[in-house]
Order: C-alpha cells, then structure tokens, then sequence
C-alpha cells in the first residue's frame, strides 16, 4: 500500500530544505519563489524496531521496511485557485497525495525573502487555505451543475442523497470552512472521497523557527499565535527547526542524540511529522518473518485478513483459506514460531478477522 504526503507552503518557507532533512535526497533550494516547480518525490522508511526485533529472532537475510512517500510541491501564491503563479500545477500535484504536510514561516530573516514581504503565520496559512478552499468549491459547483436538475426532477436516492451533499459542500467552502470540519456518514464519506476534495485530505501544520525561538518556544511570538489558533481548531502542530534537521539528517544515530539532548528534545521533528503522517491515515502494520525475508506490511485499520492478504498480491485475497496470526509480544516471549506454537499462541483465524497493528502473520491461499 503506497502511502504519499505532500508538503506545502508558501515559498520561501523551508520547504524543500525539510524534504532535503526528511529523505536525505538534497532537493533544489534557492531563495526566490518556484525553485520547486516539478514536484520532488522520495520514497521514507518508516523505522519500527519491532521489524528489527523480529528479523534478529528468525534470522533474517533481508529486512524490508515499510515505506512513504513525501512530495516536495511547489510553493502556492495568492491566486492559485485561478492559476496564478505555478496554480494549476500545485492543485493537480496535491490533490494525487494521501496527506497534506503544510509548512509555515515562524522566524524573521532579512536574508530570505518572504513572498508577502511580512512575516505573518495565520496571513500565510490562511492564504493557502483559502486557495484550497476556492478550488474545492470550484469541484462542488461542478457537480452541483452536473446532478443538480436531474436530482431535483428524479426519484433516485442516491442522486437526490449526492445533490444534498454537494449543496451541504458548497455551504460550507462559501464560509470558507475546510471540509473536513465536518462530519459525515458512511454513505457521505463514500462519495466524497470521490470527490478529491482538498480541504478534506488529512493535515499536520508544521512551525518553522529559527535555532533561537526553537530553544525557547514559550517566547516564540510567532509560534505561539499559530499554537493558539490552531489549537483552538484541534489541528496538529509540529514545531521544528529545519535549519537543525538539515544538521541532524548528515549525524550518525548517536551523534544525533547528542544533539538532540543539547535541545533538551527526545526526537527529531522529522520522525514526528513521519508518525504523525501516519496516524492521519489511520495506518497501522503487520509483519512477515522468515529466513529469507523479514517485511512489514501497511495496511488500514478496519480491514480484514483476507484484505491484507491481498496487499502482498491480489491473488492472496482471492484464493485466501486462513491466516496463522501470532501477536508481536507473544513472538518475542516465546522466541518465535516454535514457541509461540507450543504456548498455545498461535491463532488460526478466517477471512473475516480485523488485523491488528503488530500481528505477525502467515497466510495459507488455495494453490
């Protein structure tokens, strides 16, 4: 399963230099706006030291991490929506990713310019909610052009169900509310997602200050207006200094903690914004372990065996009889297969089972 997050800004707010950090790939950075025109996309692993745990008890040839993918895209402008700057490119580029990593300036440099010539956080992320939230009414007003005449003179449900929606949509983008502000009912998620709506994608805000306000996040002016707005709405807000990431991402992994320490922080930015990407998704993973190979598999919460079964190959899940599912915990109690069999911890279970985060699993398909 191909996990993809986008990060987004407007220019000029360390953007690229974050994707540098996160992937270890130096993207292009200069200070002028659209460095960044097609977009840059690398591939992250997502370290889980149960793999590691794992792959050192069956004795492992290869370790195979799960993965995600992050996606440098052009920074926005004022009037994307109506294709200004690189607009239409941004818009199609975003609306392919899974989550949305939106990047806010928190720091003052005369030295780096700024696209507006101020430095204002909520300016900034409101200009770029805006955009987003412009285009989506665009796509409902679509729709609403589309279905709406035929719904209003047809007995169809689930048309009439669809225009209902659209119109519930396009009120709330005239308030310029995100959609994803809303809640909705299974049937509603159904044809939204269809939609691609943007100011529905999951999203995590992340701060960019300098190594002085990152030190002292209390007196960080900025950082602190941003908090309380967001906050306020329930969003997630990662502070972070690009600057000290870029640093860590050349360290050695005990450098790092040293480094880190010095910052009196547990973990980098970088690996929270990769967790907190994750989370968004409603991910969680389960593992193959043999001789050959050992792989962690991602997979959505709520789906069933036989649907895992099925991201390893599509035949799985057609030809699935059973699943051997030891828990992580007990794998690593009773040192492996062998063990867990002879502690009564292996548990067969059929195509209906919800697979859990850790579960370490053996598929049987017809043959």
């Amino acid at each position: 399963m191909s996990l993809k997050a986008g990060i987004v800004g407007l220019p000029n707010v360390g953007k690229s230099t974050l994707f540098s950090a996160l992937t270890l790939h130096e993207a292009e950075a200069a200070n002028y706006p659209f460095t960044t025109i097609e977009p840059n996309i690398a591939i992250v692993n997502l370290e889980d030291e149960r793999l590691n745990n794992l792959a050192k008890i069956v004795n492992t040839k290869k370790i195979v991490p799960a993965t995600f993918q992050f996606v440098d895209i052009a920074g926005l402008v004022k009037g994307a929506s109506q294709g200004e700057g690189l607009g239409n490119k941004f818009l199609t580029n975003i609306r392919e990713v899974d989550a949305i990593v939106h990047v806010i300036r928190c720091f003052e440099n005369n030295n780096v310019v700024h696209v507006n010539n101020k430095i204002n956080p909520l300016d900034d992320l409101n200009t770029i909610n805006l955009e987003l939230i412009l285009a989506d009414l665009q796509t409902i007003e679509n729709v609403i052009n589309r279905i709406g005449k035929k719904a209003q003179n047809s007995q169809d449900k689930e048309l009439k169900q669809e225009f209902a929606l659209a119109l519930k949509l396009r009120e709330c983008l005239q308030q310029e509310k995100l959609v994803r502000s809303l809640e909705f009912n299974e049937d509603e998620l159904k044809i939204i997602k269809s939609y691609q709506l943007l100011t529905f994608k999951p999203t995590i805000y992340v701060a960019n200050l300098d190594t002085n306000n990152f030190k002292d996040l209390n007196n960080a002016a900025h950082f602190q207006t941003l908090k309380k707005y967001l906050d306020e709405k329930n969003e997630i807000l990662i502070p972070i200094c690009i600057k000290i990431e870029q640093e860590l991402s050349t360290f050695s992994d005990d450098e790092k903690q040293i480094f880190l320490s010095e910052y009196n922080i547990s973990e980098s930015g970088v690996k929270q914004i990769i967790k907190q990407s994750f989370y968004l998704l409603n991910q969680a993973t389960y593992f193959t372990a043999g001789e050959i190979e050992a792989k962690a598999w991602v997979f959505r919460k709520g789906q069933n065996a036989a649907e895992c079964a099925g991201i390893i190959h599509t035949d799985f899940e057609k030809k699935f009889v059973k699943a051997e599912i030891i828990k992580y915990e007990d794998y690593i109690k009773y040192n492996g297969e062998k063990g867990c069999k002879e502690a009564g911890k292996m548990n067969i279970e059929g195509r209906n089972y919800l697979m859990q985060d850790g579960d370490v699993c053996y598929f049987r398909i017809v043959k």
